[in-house]
């Protein structure tokens, strides 16, 4: 039995996985966003303990005898969050998360003073990311900035609740700026910009690797064995690739959450940052992955719904779907960057809109309009991994949106490639998380990184090509840099 946990932007979510492949059990516990000005996006790390510890009591309620004979846990986390922890190991102020963009200026100056940068970390220094965090918080609250100890990521923050060691793994530290990826090892210039030593840094272990072992004290409060395995774990993509068994090159899968990702595995480091890729260390060792992230996915279905005040993103997508391909052909465009963009732009000031309004406009078109526009932002991803040399011809469909085979097979058409659901294994990060628990407890890749059972495959429909086509040509003139 193996625990994955996943430390998710809008939830924590843990699952419970035997050593059949079954998922027994699943459970969630949400969270919050706050946002205390424009363009920040901040989490308390106490608040993920506390919805770590609930989705745990949820599991244990569920299968009690399973639960207590679990002999291995591992994490997965949203990627690039900043949570900064003094001497006595208390957090100094809200973590600074992946999708909070007041950092630019300080992105702009890393890159004039390191122009390596990009090279060395397999991307452009975005906002996002984790470094330019560290260099906004010592110019604008230099007191905090100084009783820091140690950076860690939001699941690492877990790891230290659980383990009380400070460990990362490859995937998740590819994403501050401060991993050599190629190396798989910090970089003391990186560090140095930011006024940081490796010090700073939590050890770095392979994510299949033992990353700690759980305290006594926290075993009987959680109702497991002490001493149990807790995995290096991975940055959330990487984790949902493990859980869709991506492990070898060419091998890929598309989330569907909050934000939208492409992630291809690479046998090699191919860092191309010149088009807003991101290549980093996969969870397995001597692998790496390219991967393009667009910042608003499925949270962009949300938001429309709750704007229309429809009962749920189903309803959107359901009345979105009933539309004709002539009455989509006159729907609105949507630009899906409500909270700027990373893949292909880079535009942490360009904002979302929706294009060609008229009075004919109802709310399914609005819908509609909404899910296309996320689908012509992934398109426009997928064509910056074609430049940077992958190719994909299968696409497992994992995340919220892969609820909706309306979506998927818009995705197929849009993207031309097969996309694939897995029904229930469409959990994302928990289920990568609790194969790296089995992976550090001792068993082999091929035995645990399998290919779930496909639940529902989609074709590119020539049609609805036709239709997009068209639509993605005028979506791609629309869009004009936040600066012009």
């Amino acid at each position: 039995m193996f625990i994955g946990i996943d430390i998710g932007t809008s939830e924590v979510k843990a699952l419970l996985l035997n050593d059949q492949h079954h998922v027994l059990a699943t459970a969630g516990t949400a969270l919050t966003v706050s946002r205390p000005g424009p363009g920040y996006s901040e989490q308390a790390p106490q608040d993920w303990w506390s919805a770590t510890q609930s989705a745990l009591a949820q599991l244990r309620a569920s299968f009690p005898k399973e639960y207590a004979a679990v002999r291995g846990m591992g994490l997965s986390g949203q990627m690039h969050g900043a949570v900064l922890l003094d001497a006595r190991d208390r957090v100094l102020r809200p973590a600074i998360l992946w999708n909070d963009t007041r950092s630019v200026a300080e992105c702009a100056e890393m890159m004039a003073e390191m122009p390596s940068l990009s090279d060395l970390a397999g991307s452009l220094v975005m906002p996002g990311l984790t470094a330019p965090k560290l260099r906004w918080v010592s110019r604008h609250e230099p007191a905090i900035f100084s009783q820091v100890a140690k950076v860690l990521l939001p699941k690492d923050y877990v790891r230290l609740m659980l383990t009380g060691e400070y460990v990362t793994d490859m995937s998740d530290a590819s994403g501050t700026l401060w991993l050599d990826v190629q190396k798989r090892a910090w970089s003391d210039a990186s560090l140095a910009l930011t006024g940081l030593t490796q010090a700073h840094m939590p050890h770095l272990v392979e994510g299949s690797a033992p990353g700690g072992y759980l305290k006594a004290e926290v075993a009987h409060d959680l109702g497991l064995l002490p001493g149990i395995v807790v995995a290096g774990g991975a940055g959330d993509n990487a984790a949902s690739a493990i859980g869709m068994g991506a492990t070898e090159s060419g091998q890929g899968l598309l989330s569907l959450g909050t934000s939208g990702v492409l992630f291809v595995v690479t046998p090699s480091y191919q860092p191309n940052a010149a088009s807003a890729t991101h290549a980093f260390c996969h969870a397995l060792p001597q692998r790496w992955h390219q991967m393009s992230v667009m910042l608003s996915a499925a949270s962009a279905l949300q938001w429309v719904t709750e704007l229309l005040g429809a009962e749920n993103p189903g309803v959107v997508a359901g009345n979105a779907a009933a539309l004709s391909l002539t009455e989509r052909a006159t729907a609105p465009l949507f630009l899906p960057y409500l909270s700027g963009e990373r893949t292909p732009h880079n535009d942490a000031h360009v904002r979302g809109s929706f294009h060609g309004l008229s009075f004919d406009t109802d709310a399914a078109r609005l819908g509609y309009a909404v899910i296309e526009g996320v689908t012509f932002g992934l398109q426009d991803g997928l064509a910056a991994l074609h430049a940077a040399g992958s190719n994909v011809p299968r696409l497992s469909l994992v995340g919220g949106g892969a609820r909706s085979a309306f979506w998927a097979q818009q995705l197929a058409s849009a993207l031309n490639v097969e996309i694939v659901t897995h029904g229930s294994f469409a959990v994302g990060g928990a289920l990568g998380a609790a194969r790296l628990a089995w992976l550090a407890s001792g068993a082999p890749v091929s035995a645990v990184c399998q290919v779930p059972e496909v639940d529902a495959s989609y074709q590119p429909d020539a049609s609805e090509q036709a239709l997009l086509a068209a639509r993605y040509a005028q979506f791609r003139a629309l869009y004009a840099p936040s600066g012009a």
